[in-house]
């Protein structure tokens, strides 16, 4: 298959996974909570079906699909792990973390809705999450891999994963000799967390058809797609010129804080970036070896590094 072809393809996986979460977290929202016009529905809502890439839902679908599983396993994981994500950005733009005022180009959602609204919206998708995944429709996971999946993702988003990134990158904004190994310490931590994590909770769908082998070299590209995933996000930041407000609501963010760019130049974090994506093809190829189909988990590596947005 050409690199065309299959940068295709994996667009419109990447459209259609869209797609299949979204709808699977309305239905969600509607099976799972009073439905009213209250301000935390309407935060809720606005929250979570903002938009993004849907990435990390993806990733859930893309492993899983790896082994054969039909999307019907897989949407309850793939939308609960978005909605930690969104919960997550709901937190981490209020005014004592990142005050943000813009989110995907529309207000954040305590801009919108008020700062005390947004971190009950927040707190609410945190525990909508392990709702969905203890009790929304899987046909075919057993019981015990859908505890698996609970116990993944709460060691992903808590004071374990997501939570220890965020609080030392938090830590970290005072000091100005970060070095590159800490500054990826905390990118493992608040990005990577998650992003291991979807991998994972898309592979334990398919209980006994996974093996430790692949699993390992499955965790081994979603460490490397993590890391890579976030050093672009700073190349982005350094290398491209925004419009004017949003330019304006990003100064703050990032002239203070530590990213690969600022520490060792933005050649070598481009470097970075490549070599990572180097990794995750070595850990992909050994997956192909053993019969799987990894196209267009080989594609989203290089979107990783190629997106400039």
């Amino acid at each position: 298959m050409s690199d065309t072809m299959l940068m295709i393809d994996f667009v419109n996986e990447l459209r259609d996974s869209h797609q299949r979460v979204d709808d699977a977290i309305s239905r969600y929202l509607i099976l799972f909570l009073k439905q009213d016009v209250s301000l935390l529905m309407q935060a809720i809502r606005y929250s979570i079906l903002l938009g993004g890439k849907r990435l990390r839902p993806f990733l859930v679908y893309q492993t899983g699909k790896l082994f054969g599983i039909r999307s019907s396993n897989l949407n309850a994981p793939a939308a609960a792990i978005e909605c930690i994500h969104a919960y997550s950005l709901i937190h981490d733009d209020l005014p004592i973390m990142d005050n943000d005022k813009l989110r995907r180009g529309h207000p954040t959602c305590h801009v919108k809705f008020g700062e005390s609204i947004a971190i009950l919206a927040g707190d609410a998708l945190h525990t909508l999450a392990f709702t969905i995944l203890a009790e929304a429709h899987m046909p075919s996971v057993t019981d015990q891999d859908r505890l698996k999946m609970i116990a993944t993702l709460a060691a992903a988003s808590g004071a374990n994963g997501m939570c220890l990134g965020q609080s030392l990158d938090l830590i970290s904004k005072n000091n100005k000799n970060i070095s590159a190994t800490q500054l990826e310490t905390i990118y493992q931590y608040k990005t990577g967390s998650l992003i291991r994590a979807a991998v994972r909770i898309g592979a334990l769908a398919a209980g006994d058809k996974s093996c430790d082998d692949v699993l390992s070299c499955l965790d081994h590209y979603a460490r490397t797609i993590g890391l890579a995933f976030q050093i672009q996000d700073d190349i982005i930041d350094t290398s491209y010129a925004y419009d004017q407000k949003k330019k304006h609501s990003m100064q703050a963010k990032h002239d203070d804080v530590n990213t690969y760019p600022t520490i060792l130049g933005l050649s070598t974090a481009r470097t970075k970036a490549r070599d990572l994506y180097c990794e995750s093809l070595t850990s992909l190829k050994y997956i192909a070896k053993l019969g799987y189909n990894v196209n267009i988990l080989s594609a989203f590596s290089r979107y990783i590094i190629k997106r400039n947005n």
